[in-house]
């Protein structure tokens, strides 16, 4: 299967194979074993080191990111639109906006400055928006304060099929 993701216009962003391995209550969940391939829009390949698995919650604005051991961050959280699934790929609009979790347990909001700027050069409406920081400050909180998916076990099983 493919990860597709796009910024806002439909201009190709981050995208890579992935494999299909569960469903729970939390959405689909996909993994990349270390090695994987992927890429920026048209930019070079770039290879990832270590196996990483992702969520794909079925109606919330966001995609999460699980690293494995070694990586210096825990989790990443891109605000995004809705996934959507067609034809053996998943694809969603990246809003620019991350929450993420270093292995210290620190959680912070990235990407700030990109997606204010985002707002006047791509013309985001008011809804997405509004949608965009809503899900931010909810991931803030869930991620802070470990609750599933982001407690810290939750993505084991789904990551020890990739490693």
């Amino acid at each position: 299967m493919k990860v597709v993701f796009r910024k806002y216009g439909g201009s190709l962003h981050w995208h890579h194979p992935a494999r299909l391995l569960g469903e729970d209550a939390h959405g689909v969940w996909v993994g990349c074993a270390a090695g994987t391939t992927g890429a920026k829009g048209d930019g070079p390949p770039v290879v990832w080191e270590r196996a990483f698995v992702m969520l794909f919650p079925r109606d919330e604005w966001w995609v999460a990111l699980f690293n494995d051991q070694g990586h210096k961050l825990d989790i990443y959280v891109d605000v995004t639109t809705v996934p959507e699934w067609r034809d053996g790929e998943v694809t969603m609009v990246d809003l620019d906006l991350d929450v993420v979790r270093t292995k210290e347990g620190r959680v912070f909001v990235d990407d700030e400055d990109e997606f204010a700027e985002h707002q006047v050069l791509l013309g985001y409406p008011p809804e997405v928006i509004n949608q965009a920081e809503a899900a931010a400050r909810d991931l803030v909180k869930a991620v802070t304060d470990r609750l599933p998916p982001f407690d810290g076990a939750t993505h084991l099983p789904y990551l020890s099929q990739v490693r």
